[in-house]
């Protein structure tokens, strides 16, 4: 629920909570037809109705299956282990990005120099699959935690860079002008008029970010790891532990969910001064 609607009175607030539950639904009922097609083995005549090669029953575990492989490795301490490996490599690469990328999507909607430098490098990255610098984060980095850290860094900074950059543009000229002629330096203008005007830009860039830094973790951790939730999806499935497999990954889904929920109450809070 956001921050304007818990002003709302209790009617309206409580068909605010009704609709939040019906929009979850969906994956109540996904839960439910994952659950029957798995114990019913309704998954392997849908395949075989498609023409489609038939997996084994054993491929596709029931969700209480997966419940209790998801028990059994929060019991050993696995899971907690390799998350806290996996949430630090994330965290910090996200860090990192949003610090550096704010600053130089900034720099260069404020400075036309730093514009004209970094823009041909940015337009060049960003459409390139991040997922390609792995190879060059190990060779540079090792298989440590630095690698998968530059990885994240890199492919995370350009999205925030972007939102920085848009938002700092669209500035309110009459804003910046009113300010300068009423004595304010210029980096009193930038930092009370052109940052709180990139805002928005920028936490939308830094929400993409955040979704990008689960996506490219996992994605490095399933090649080249030794500890995290990507080499764990990638030694459970090897071993033909399934009901395990798919316990990490709803694990990295229900985390990635929850973060992006936290963000949005997070962003609105920095944001209710425009209210």
């Amino acid at each position: 629920m956001s921050i304007a609607a818990q002003t709302l009175p209790p009617q309206t607030r409580l068909r605010a909570v009704g609709s939040s539950i019906f929009a979850y639904l969906p994956l109540v009922l996904l839960a439910l037809a994952w659950e029957a097609m798995s114990r019913f083995d309704f998954s392997i005549c849908l395949f075989r109705f498609f023409c489609i090669h038939s997996p084994s029953s054993s491929s596709l575990p029931s969700l209480s299956e997966v419940a209790k492989a998801w028990l059994e490795l929060m019991r050993d301490g696995d899971l907690v282990t390799n998350g806290a490996a996996s949430l630090y490599r994330a965290g910090v690469g996200l860090l990192l990005s949003i610090v550096i990328g704010a600053a130089l999507g900034i720099a260069m909607a404020w400075w036309k120099p730093v514009n004209v430098a970094l823009a041909p490098l940015v337009e060049m990255f960003y459409p390139m699959p991040k997922s390609a610098l792995i190879p060059v984060t190990v060779i540079w980095l090792g298989f440590g935690d630095g690698s998968k850290i530059l990885l994240i860094f890199l492919g995370c900074m350009l999205p925030v860079t972007i939102g920085a950059f848009n938002g700092a543009r669209g500035a309110d000229r009459q804003l910046v002008w009113s300010a300068r002629s009423m004595g304010a330096s210029r980096f009193r203008v930038l930092w009370d008029v052109v940052v709180p005007s990139a805002l928005p830009e920028m936490l939308n860039g830094i929400r993409t970010a955040l979704a990008l830094s689960f996506i490219l973790l996992v994605t490095s951790e399933l090649i080249v790891a030794r500890q995290g939730f990507g080499y764990l999806i990638n030694n459970f499935g090897n071993n033909g532990s399934y009901d395990f497999m798919f316990a990490v990954v709803l694990t990295v889904a229900f985390l990635g969910f929850a973060a992006d929920r936290l963000y949005q109450f997070l962003a609105e809070w920095i944001l209710r001064w425009r209210e």
